[in-house]
């Protein structure tokens, strides 16, 4: 017998009898105490089942089903531990007093619009990364594979072995002198800058940033309360001079302004560095896209001039893959130690793993490969977008970097040529979208880094086509 099926009655001593069909199947239906312990609750849920029904012993109930005992024993201590039925000392088992819920509504969503067919992405900050995992990479996580993990909540700062390795690498390759109390071992460069903002200011409290600019930056500082102060940018970056007395931290890209890709000069450093003295203002270097320069060394770090006035953001983001999530904060002791125990309180804890594997990047010299590997193909990429993009207005930012900026004509619309580009097949970013209310040429910020080459290629055909109809 494949299945049992029989009407139940429930006498009770002040409602109506009920009669309740029951089926336990043997076939695939489930285990027979939770089959029978869904059908209870849907009595109860639809009104079969009120409040007080008296329902049978599990001897008779399992003789009715013709099941074990045990199916029903293990069915009602389920009901009774979920509170549907209770049972009363010399009694019995009934209903117990519930509600029953409406049944939810579901609200329909809109369906997403279907890509007939998938974009050629020319957006900026995203790095190439293999398709095929190089011996360096699973030689780090095969040494992570080795390692117990580390007992309970520690290292909230990040692995002390890692920060060691990390001021020795930014010490190298930025000129920043520090020891590992200065690192704090981060999910990115927006996730450092939200824990410094979360901890050293306070709603109100003004902060100037470049226009055009970083928008997650922007988003950061609305999110905390921050009166964002727009400071415009020339061919050398931010400008120094138009920083009045108000902002309590201004947030920078000296080494390749982001989205027009200035560098900015010593004499601006040096005068940026004195303003934020003689203001007492946080100077939040993010140090973009420093790895990859195609012109000269890398420029030195702003953090070097004074970590007491200068909290600097570094990022694998660019070098390996956002997926990661690593990234380091360098800032003076007292603020470190701050931004520690603020994760402690928070219970944002780093994740050992990563740190573990990046430790071992290090050490093994993989991540220099890297980017020597990264300056080398971004080099080549940069010139062949320059070659191609070049009939077609001004292209600034082209000696470091991921990405080019093409400044159009003032009689174009970048949006409006960046929805040409996609409705040919080719993502392109609108230099109008990173403006908030500094004025400036249209342009289209191009990123060279992601597509393979084929596709770079190709890309780059679609959008002169683009280009040319305008």
């Amino acid at each position: 017998m494949l299945a049992r099926s029989i009407p139940l009655t429930f006498p009770q001593a002040t409602l109506q009898l009920t009669e309740l069909p029951l089926t336990v199947r043997r076939d695939g239906g489930g285990p027979l105490h939770l089959q029978l312990a869904e059908q209870l609750r849907e009595g109860v849920r639809d009104g079969r089942l009120r409040a007080g029904h008296r329902l049978p012993s599990t001897r008779e109930l399992a003789r009715q089903l013709e099941v074990s005992r045990s199916v029903t024993q293990a069915a009602y201590d389920q009901l009774h531990a979920e509170g549907w039925i209770a049972g009363k000392t010399g009694s019995g088992t009934y209903v117990a007093d519930v509600v029953p819920l409406e049944p939810a509504q579901a609200v329909p969503r809109r369906p997403k619009p279907v890509e007939e067919r998938p974009l050629l992405s020319l957006r900026p900050g995203i790095p190439y990364v293999e398709r095929s995992v190089d011996a360096g990479w699973r030689r780090a996580w095969r040494e992570v594979s080795a390692q117990p993990p580390t007992r309970g909540y520690e290292h909230a700062a990040g692995l002390p072995a890692l920060r060691t390795a990390l001021a020795e690498y930014v010490a190298r390759t930025r000129g920043i002198a520090c020891g590992p109390d200065n690192i704090l071992v981060t999910n990115g460069t927006i996730h450092g800058l939200r824990l410094l903002l979360s901890v050293t200011r306070r709603p109100g409290d003004p902060i100037a940033i470049e226009d055009p600019g970083y928008l997650s930056a922007v988003r950061a500082a609305n999110s905390h309360g921050l009166p964002i102060i727009d400071i415009p940018v020339d061919a050398d970056g931010l400008r120094v001079d138009l920083l009045g007395p108000e902002p309590s931290a201004v947030y920078v890209t000296p080494s390749h302004q982001y989205p027009l890709g200035g560098r900015l000069p010593v004499a601006r450093r040096n005068a940026l560095i004195e303003w934020a003295r003689r203001t007492g203002a946080t100077v939040i270097e993010d140090d973009y896209d420093s790895e990859f320069r195609y012109d000269v060394a890398p420029l030195p770090a702003l953090a070097q001039l004074d970590l007491d006035r200068v909290v600097h953001l570094g990022t694998l983001s660019k070098m390996l893959s956002p997926s990661l999530r690593l990234g380091w904060l360098v800032a003076a002791p007292e603020v470190v130690e701050a931004l520690t125990e603020h994760r402690e309180n928070s219970g944002d804890w780093p994740s050992w793993p990563v740190h573990a594997a990046t430790l071992a990047m290090l050490r093994d010299g993989y991540l220099d490969r890297v980017v020597r590997r990264g300056r080398r193909r971004y080099a080549e990429r940069c010139a062949q977008v320059i070659e191609a993009l070049s009939p077609y207005g001004e292209i600034v930012g082209r000696d470091a970097g991921l990405h080019v900026t093409l400044l159009l004509p003032d009689s174009l619309d970048d949006r409006v040529v960046a929805q040409a580009a996609e409705a040919s097949g080719v993502g392109v970013a609108p230099l109008s979208g990173y403006r908030r209310s500094t004025p400036g040429p249209p342009g289209l910020v191009i990123g060279y880094a992601t597509p393979t080459s084929p596709e770079l290629h190709k890309a780059l055909t679609l959008l002169t086509q683009v280009l040319t109809t305008f």
